[in-house]
Formats: structure tokens, sequence, C-alpha cells
């Protein structure tokens, strides 16, 4: 995510955030609808549905986080109705995030956003950064596991995808797994790309959904094929990134995949354990 959006989507969410006479921050749903995307609040009503039954699953209160209200709102003929709204603390905003399409940019802002206690900025852009990084690597998992299978259907050898993958990674890197691996000081038996910075993560999986889309397009059955075919989508992408002044091989180590999933995951739990309540 850019810098400029994340900013002003930090911006725009801080300026709907609103304060009870307790001291209690809290936002209007009315306000989260719109500022995630939803254009229909009969639409936007389902996924709070879903958020209150995420609530009292974790053991919290539904009516300490959303609250019903009815407020006046003017119309453009300069009267005023009635119209329903509720009222959400931060946990209650985290659910709602939680429960919407995290390809949408507002919705994996705020379910950062809402994830962490604290509005200040750089928090807010280093927490994206390595969800960013998270969600990279899960998709890089997913779609080696459709190569794996694919190689395996097409070639009936379940080994034959570790010498594929490695064959790209030579391609991409312009040395060996082995030898990326002891450059970036990869712990034994871990996997190279839980060290990769997202950057790297995304140039792999690149290459390796061009290999699955053009094995099953070519009808590419031999180990030999398929290998020619992968490494040939890694050195077109390595090309691109050559070009861009980023050689991949050059780029140090990021922090362990795994602590950082528990570190990002931890957040919400806290944010869960003891919330804020509204009443």
């Amino acid at each position: 995510m850019k810098l400029e959006i994340i900013k002003s989507l930090s911006n725009n969410f801080e300026d709907h955030s609103q304060t009870t006479e307790n001291g209690i921050e809290f936002w209007f749903a009315r306000d989260i609808q719109h500022l995630l995307g939803y254009s229909e609040w009969r639409n936007f009503q389902k996924v709070i549905v879903k958020a209150k039954i995420s609530c009292e699953t974790t053991g919290n209160d539904i009516l300490d986080h959303f609250v019903d209200v009815n407020k006046m709102v003017k119309l453009g003929s300069g009267s005023e109705r009635e119209i329903e709204d509720i009222m959400l603390t931060r946990y209650a905003c985290y659910l709602i995030a939680q429960n919407g399409d995290p390809r949408k940019e507002q919705i994996a802002f705020a379910q950062n956003y809402f994830a962490i206690q604290t509005r200040k900025f750089e928090v807010i852009e280093k927490r994206i950064k390595d969800w960013e990084r998270l969600q990279a690597r899960q998709k890089l998992t997913l779609s080696e596991k459709e190569l794996s299978e694919l190689i395996y259907e097409q070639t009936g050898n379940d080994r034959n995808f570790g010498i594929i993958r490695s064959k790209g990674d030579q391609a991409l890197f312009g040395k060996t797994t082995q030898q990326m691996k002891n450059k970036l000081r990869v712990p034994k038996g871990r996997a190279l790309a839980d060290f990769l910075p997202t950057i790297t993560i995304k140039a792999k999986d690149f290459a390796t959904e061009i290999t699955v889309f053009n094995t099953k397009e070519k009808g590419l059955k031999a180990e030999r094929q398929i290998s020619a075919e992968h490494i040939t989508n890694n050195r077109g992408v390595r090309d691109i990134l050559l070009k861009r002044g980023i050689k991949p091989e050059e780029l140090p180590a990021e922090e362990d995949i795994k602590k950082l999933e528990r570190r990002v995951s931890s957040e919400p739990k806290k944010l869960g354990k003891n919330p804020d309540k509204l009443k």
C-alpha cells in the first residue's frame, strides 16, 4: 500500500473518530460504512451482524461495543430526519474490518488501523508493511502448492517440484537456493522465502503463477519442459527487477516470517482481551 494512501486513509479514520464523556473512543457505523467503501447500508449491516457474532465468540458483551442510537441528519432540502446508527468501539470496528474483503485497500488498512492502540502514523505504516509481507508469503505458499500439485499430476513424481523450484531460484537470484540461504543465514530446515523481503516474495510468486498458467495452457508434461518454463519466467522477472535497479540477491534478510506472524497476530488478541467499552 502506497505511503500517500496510508496517510489519506489514516486522516480519514481519525477525522471520523468520536469520544464519549468518559473518554472512550468510538466511531459511528454510518461513517465506517463509507470509509470501508460500502455504498448500501443494508449490505453493511450484514457485515455488522458477523462482527457481533465474532464479538460474542471472543467472550465480549455485544452491547459493550455495539450501541444502537438514533440521530438527526440534514437532507438536501435543509430539513432533518432521524436515522438509525450504531456507536462502535475500536474493537467493534476491528471485527467489522476482519469480516470485510482484505483485497479492498480501505478494509486492509482498517484491519491494521484498528488492531493497534496507537494513532502514530509511523506505527500504522510499519504494521501495514508487516501485514503486506505476511499476505505475500501466504500467497506464495498457495501458488507453490498449486504448482506442486500440478507437477505431480503431470509428471507423477512429487520430487520434481523441489528440483523445479530450485532451478527457478537460480534463475531469479543468480545463485542456488542453498547459496541464498547461506548468504541470508537462514536456519537449517527453514524455507528461503520466510526470510525474503516483500518485493522478492512477490517476484517469486509472480514467476510461479506464470509457470502454473503456462503449464496448463501449453499442456506441459515432462519435468524438463516445466523446468524450462519456470526458469524462463524467473529470468523474466529478474530482468524486470534489474531494469528497476533491484538486485534480488543483494537485498538483506528480513525478520523471520514466523516471528512476524506471532507478533502481528498477538496485537488483535491484546485488543480483544480487555477492550474499551461504551457501557
